[in-house]
């Protein structure tokens, strides 16, 4: 082939289907695929055999490999997560080999290379760069009137009523998983006194730590406003799933199996799932479950005119007034 007219491909763990889609790809040019090989934890002497599958990531990088297809009953359930997640960080377009009683989900769509079956994970709304472009410009362009007409005044009168009430920097500092599950520091009023458990422990109603102005920070969510920072550097979204703290993050990762879904987009100031009223104290597992939800049910259809509307919820649920806000 001349040029750059194929698509790069790797398979990701063997069986005999895996095997078929292999020889269909190597002996079938004219689809326009050029095989790789595979990738397995179990060492073997085939010609195409690329090494274990902690291999495979590099290997992708370095050889600008378009499309992983992932055999579903070799790879183990972590695997696949780890697998999905690279994918979507690195703009990777992911595949499964199903095993013959596999149930398809409705992320995924069947494609047929010579009579056999691949599933093609379904392209999200903001796997569309148009689409991400247009988020990002309208985050830009709302973070700006936020910071020039409300943070321009209030951060400076409220610093120095924060400073006076309790001891401590007038904004909070504190690191949050974002895009991809990547780190980053998030910006906050500080609405507490300082205490050496507010990495680890959720806030819960009347809770002892946090201050008079600070309770009114909360219940506003005027204490949210320096995020527009974070939306301008673009660590954040305006809209988009709550960032949670890195403990927090690892513990429902372990239990909700769709939970690192969450990280295919940037996180947000508020969200689907906020509004939706399922914001502040998580007190049992169907809580998180819940706002986890949401939260997919947000990245499978985004559109700017959700982003809109949930803005909107939001400014009319702040205005109301929320149980949970505190």
């Amino acid at each position: 082939m001349k040029g750059k007219n194929y698509r790069n491909v790797v398979i990701l763990g063997e069986d005999d289907t895996s095997k078929n889609v292999a020889d269909i790809l190597t002996k079938n040019a004219d689809l326009g695929y050029k095989f790789h090989g595979f990738f397995s934890d179990k060492p073997q002497k085939r010609e195409n055999y690329l090494g274990q599958l902690k291999d495979s990531y590099e290997y992708i990088l370095a050889n600008n490999v378009d499309e992983i297809y992932c055999t579903i009953s070799a790879l183990k359930k972590e695997d696949l997560k780890a697998f999905t997640k690279f994918a979507n960080t690195q703009s990777r377009v992911i595949k499964l080999i199903p095993d013959a009683n596999e149930l398809y989900s409705k992320n995924t769509r069947p494609d047929y290379y010579n009579n056999t079956l691949l599933l093609n994970v379904k392209t999200l709304p903001l796997d569309i760069a148009e689409n991400r472009f247009l988020k990002r410009f309208f985050d830009i362009m709302f973070s700006i009137c936020v910071i020039v007409f409300l943070l321009s005044w209030m951060l400076p009168i409220l610093s120095l009523l924060i400073i006076m009430e309790s001891k401590g920097p007038a904004l909070f500092k504190q690191e949050r998983e974002g895009l991809g599950g990547y780190h980053f520091t998030c910006y906050k009023f500080r609405s507490m006194r300082m205490n050496k458990v507010s990495d680890k422990v959720h806030t819960t109603k009347y809770d002892s730590r946090v201050t008079v102005l600070g309770s009114f920070l909360r219940k506003t969510s005027i204490d949210e406003l320096p995020q527009f920072f974070n939306v301008l550097k673009g660590d954040m979204s305006v809209v988009g799933p709550r960032p949670h703290m890195s403990s927090l993050s690892s513990e429902y990762q372990k239990e909700i199996d769709n939970y690192i879904e969450r990280h295919s987009v940037k996180p947000g100031i508020t969200g689907l799932a906020q509004v939706s009223g399922y914001r502040g104290e998580v007190k049992k597992t169907s809580d998180i479950k819940n706002r986890v939800r949401f939260d997919i049910f947000y990245i499978e259809n985004w559109s700017i005119f959700l982003d809109i509307k949930i803005i909107f919820n939001t400014i009319f649920n702040v205005l109301k007034g929320e149980e949970k806000a505190y």
